[in-house]
């Protein structure tokens, strides 16, 4: 059966699911009455709900008799490992471009990935139906991120198709209209090669992803390297190395008990598969991403998979708050140490640490998004516990220097605003490096700055751009230290004494600060309960009723209006808390909170801080 295997890979929000929404509709994967929900292929409900690709999937659809094996990757710089290791199950990539916003941070990022595994691209230029659209000049950068890229001579004559995946067209040419998406099919079938594998030879795959079933335990997904691999056979599980033949006692022999291929949006079982087909195996035990699966009397292994260092790391502590336990289901040392390290069988670009103290986990990923969404997920599987502010993850220079992460930041703005986004990134320690005036009355900025100059800017840049700004960003080198980056300016307001919120007592504060909580609702001591307006803590009492009397007074009847308190999502969070903070991180809350609860173990703490210092 004639095979090709295909990524597609693009900025966040350029349409990659809503394509392949229409790819699948268009190969027959549906009835023609079949009631299908959008983005069909973002099956997680993280996804749904934030509307970006967070984990890769697989799909297949049948085109004048060729199987096409499609996989759908995340457009977020965060999940780039999830990229970098389903890239080695292609042989071509499907690059989606916004028709407006052209080639963008996470553009470059995963086409330099593809380019480098000398992978065919097909080059789509998306949302031409948009009213500012200007494919000619995107068609023209992305030429230049390919030069940019030492792309080879075959990669720099990639096809051009012009496409409006929303409507369901593709044209081969700029200003036609497409009946349908046959262009691009016919276009991947042209210029994508078939996998160049060896169908005859002993079977041997490489493990490019896992999936878990609770009747045939762990399942291994890649695509066959080599040879025919049937139901019952017997295999061998390569540890992680080098390439090559492995000698000794150190694989482990298995049975395949199960075997899937894809067909739509199902995994059809089969009785064997072939080289170059994707599969998923089971069967297997102990198998990780990376490993090599072998025919028993033929033990090469093949070259792993290298996924990126993580740039930056949080605290993972076991919830101590007097609130701890009243909600969740997994509150204690073991249960969370076991589920962080559960995620590692998937999550390739995380890593986790014990530290000195027995209650704390060191977490490293590749961005806040990142592990925000490993928080988000563990909520809702009923854990609690406590997470710290996030820190950059340095490195020694060749000369001993100490280093620290920077990132490209990609900025669009309105005109006005270019001044108020200069000033605030300069003592962030950004640098400059473009600024592009479009004409039409926004400018695109791009700056080099220290992956600590932006937490928490972008709630502030938000509001200095009154919600119209679009900022990208993506990890781009390691770089000599910044030194000392100002942090949050403003204080927070403490609750010093339990109870629940009083709304008289917050109305009373609310001239004073942004509150994150409204009437009623439970606090203790040591609970952050808003943003103070200036520098420094303060202390307050939010459960203090109104006094009452029996006598009356002119305007003591007032009502009571309160401010909608500000909603503390987990990013939010992550951006706002200092070093002496936590996030408590419950399935019905999540909470602000200081290290230290008591305020005069507090001033104490801070009293021999600033000895220190001095």
């Amino acid at each position: 059966m004639k095979i090709r295997n295909i990524a597609i890979i693009a900025h966040v929000d350029h349409g990659k699911t809503t394509l392949v929404d229409k790819l699948l509709r268009q190969a027959g994967v549906f009835r023609d009455n079949q009631a299908v929900e959008e983005r069909v292929m973002d099956s997680n409900p993280l996804e749904k709900e934030r509307g970006i690709t967070i984990l890769a999937k697989n799909t297949a659809v049948d085109w004048k008799g060729v199987k096409i094996n499609i996989v759908d990757t995340p457009g977020h710089a965060d999940f780039g490992g999830e990229v970098e290791r389903i890239l080695r199950m292609v042989n071509g990539v499907l690059l989606l471009v916004d028709a407006v916003e052209g080639p963008m941070p996470q553009t470059r990022f995963v086409t330099r990935k593809a380019l480098e595994l000398g992978h065919m691209p097909v080059v789509v230029v998306n949302k031409v139906d948009r009213p500012p659209a200007r494919a000619a000049e995107v068609h023209d950068e992305v030429l230049e991120l390919f030069m940019d890229l030492n792309a080879t001579d075959q990669q720099l004559d990639a096809p051009f198709l012009y496409a409006s995946g929303l409507d369901g067209w593709a044209s081969t040419k700029l200003g036609e209209k497409g009946e349908d998406l046959s262009a691009l099919f016919d276009a991947i079938l042209e210029h994508v090669p078939e996998p160049g594998v060896d169908e005859e030879g002993p079977f041997q795959m490489l493990v490019s992803t896992l999936d878990h079933s609770a009747y045939v335990g762990r399942i291994a997904i890649g695509r066959i390297e080599r040879g025919t691999v049937r139901v019952g056979d017997s295999v061998t599980l390569l540890p992680l190395g080098e390439p090559g033949m492995v000698e000794g006692g150190e694989a482990i022999r298995s049975r395949v008990s199960k075997l899937f291929t894809f067909s739509g949006l199902d995994r059809v079982e089969v009785p064997q598969a072939v080289a170059g087909d994707i599969v998923a195996l089971a069967g297997v035990e102990g198998v990780d991403i990376g490993q090599t699966v072998t025919h028993p009397d033929h033990q090469e292994r093949l070259l792993g998979i290298k996924v990126e260092e993580p740039t930056l790391a949080v605290d993972f502590t076991v919830n101590n708050s007097p609130f701890a336990g009243l909600v969740g289901k997994f509150i204690t040392t073991r249960q969370v140490r076991d589920r962080l390290f559960k995620e590692l069988e998937r999550n390739v670009a995380l890593r986790v640490e014990e530290t000195d103290q027995p209650d704390t986990f060191s977490v490293a990923g590749r961005g806040e998004l990142h592990l925000s969404i490993l928080m988000e997920t563990m909520r809702r599987e009923g854990y609690e516990f406590q997470v710290s502010r996030p820190r950059v993850i340095e490195r020694k220079g060749p000369d001993g220097e100490r280093l620290e992460p920077y990132e490209e930041v990609l900025i669009d703005t309105p005109d006005a605003m270019v001044g108020t986004i200069m000033e605030k990134l300069g003592p962030r320690r950004g640098e400059l490096l473009d600024m592009m005036p479009d004409g039409n009355g926004t400018t695109r900025l791009r700056f080099r700055i220290p992956a600590r100059g932006l937490f928490g800017y972008r709630s502030e840049f938000l509001t200095d751009t009154r919600g119209e700004g679009v900022l990208n960003h993506h990890f781009l080198e390691y770089g000599p230290w910044a030194g000392p980056i100002q942090g949050r300016k403003k204080g927070v307001l403490v609750a010093d004494r339990e109870g629940d919120s009083v709304a008289f007592s917050l109305f009373n504060l609310q001239e004073r600060s942004t509150l994150f909580i409204g009437s009623g609702v439970p606090v203790y001591t040591g609970m952050i309960v808003g943003e103070h307006v200036r520098p420094g803590d303060l202390d307050v009492n939010v459960i203090k009723g109104k006094k009452l009397t029996n006598m009356r007074a002119a305007g003591s009847d007032e009502n009571v209006k309160l401010e909608p308190p500000r909603k503390l999502t987990l990013e939010l969070a992550l951006e706002f808390i200092a070093d002496d903070e936590l996030i408590e991180i419950t399935p019905g809350a999540i909470r602000l909170r200081k290290r230290e609860l008591d305020a005069n173990k507090r001033k104490k703490v801070q009293k021999s801080l600033a000895a220190r210092d001095a």
